[in-house]
């Protein structure tokens, strides 16, 4: 039986000694390790779907690619997946000593790739003493401290967030500058680290996105009904659901009292204040092709937060049209009646909605851009950036 593909107790194990064994391994290919916190759950939020295709487009470049990662008993299915891609799996990060024994037993690790700022510095000092050759990449993700400072800025008092902005700023301006390339998601977040480290270091990766549906077959506007908010148990996606709640929806439903909003993702956990007959809650959804097919068009009015939000190009993936913020739109090259809808305070926010749901003309203009817009995000373009490295 192949080791790397057995699942024990619901997560990946392998024996160091049977490494040369693998059918997985492939001599004198390079050899990537990728550390996360956990296992990428791709279908639930927008970075780990952004690390899945990462990972899958190096295996299509012929690296050998290890994923460490702590497990946890949810993973079974996520180990499944990685695992019929060929990836070998390792779940053993939080005992230092058996770390050590299996970074030793891969032979000749070109890249190790840190995957956030918590994991670069629980990580990346024991890394960079047991595998002092191999080039060091720390991928953002977004600029935490920058997101925290935006949030103070809404909320000035909380001390939780001054903390929080403290300890990333720390890391991602500091333990940052040890390694030796720095993957920034956007241009406009490269542009805000540079003020911090060398800008020859500094590459962006950003989101990756393509098509997920056909044009043809998506039902027409005259078919669909209610508007669609996504995200994940993100405060950013809290503060946003709030910000919809008690600003913009009351002014939306003067005009149009029974549009429903359908909830997509984990929040319903995280709030329980919010009760309107026309917020419908749906919790974690595992196929959302019929929500996207079914709504007039998403929402997302994000106030704060940082990077590129998955949910605006998962928008685009199944030509649903959008309004959003500034701060949603950040990353996407959106220009506002173009390929998206761009408002920032609540009343402007609640006219675009009321705007778009009743105008059919507009509707189609945005739904047939949506293509244009993902090309920036292609598979291709990441395959590109990965090759330069």
């Amino acid at each position: 039986m192949n080791l790397f593909k057995n699942l024990f107790n619901k997560v990946a194990l392998f024996d160091f000694n049977t490494l040369k064994n693998s059918e997985n391994y492939i001599q004198n290919e390079k050899t990537i390790v990728i550390i996360s916190g956990s296992i990428p759950t791709f279908d639930k939020d927008s970075g780990s779907n952004r690390l899945k295709e990462i990972i899958l487009a190096y295996k299509e470049l012929n690296y050998n690619c290890f994923l460490c990662f702590d497990a946890s008993e949810n993973d079974k299915k996520y180990v499944q997946f990685f695992n019929d891609f060929d990836i070998i799996l390792y779940s053993k990060l939080k005992n230092k000593n058996k770390t050590i024994s299996f970074l030793k037993s891969i032979p000749n690790i070109d890249f190790v790739w840190f995957y956030g700022p918590n994991t670069l510095k629980k990580q990346f000092v024991n890394f960079n003493k047991t595998l002092p050759k191999s080039k060091t990449i720390y991928d953002m993700v977004d600029i935490h401290f920058l997101r925290y400072k935006r949030a103070i800025e809404l909320d000035t008092k909380r001390i939780s967030l001054k903390k929080r902005y403290k300890k990333y700023f720390k890391i991602e301006t500091v333990l940052a500058k040890k390694v030796d390339l720095i993957i920034a998601i956007s241009e406009q977040e490269k542009e805000v680290m540079s003020y911090y480290i060398d800008k020859n270091k500094i590459i962006t990766i950003s989101n990756i996105h393509y098509p997920k549906i056909n044009i043809k077959n998506t039902n027409s506007f005259e078919e669909r009904n209610n508007i669609l908010f996504i995200g994940s148990a993100h405060t950013p996606n809290i503060d946003a659901l709030h910000f919809l709640n008690k600003k913009i929806m009351p002014l939306v439903w003067q005009k149009l009292p029974n549009l429903k909003v359908d909830v997509i993702g984990n929040l319903d956990k995280e709030i329980s204040d919010i009760n309107h007959p026309n917020i419908i809650f749906h919790g974690y959804v595992p196929e959302i092709e019929s929500f996207f097919n079914s709504a007039k068009f998403m929402i997302a009015p994000l106030r704060y937060g940082a990077g590129v939000k998955g949910k605006i190009g998962q928008s685009f993936e199944y030509y649903l049209p959008l309004v959003t913020t500034n701060i949603g739109a950040e990353g996407m090259f959106l220009k506002h009646n173009e390929n998206a809808l761009i408002a920032n305070n609540a009343e402007d926010f609640a006219n675009e909605i009321i705007n778009l749901y009743e105008n059919k003309e507009l509707w189609l203009k945005l739904q047939n851009n949506s293509e244009e817009s993902l090309k920036p995000f292609s598979r291709e373009k990441l395959k590109e950036k990965l090759k330069k490295i």
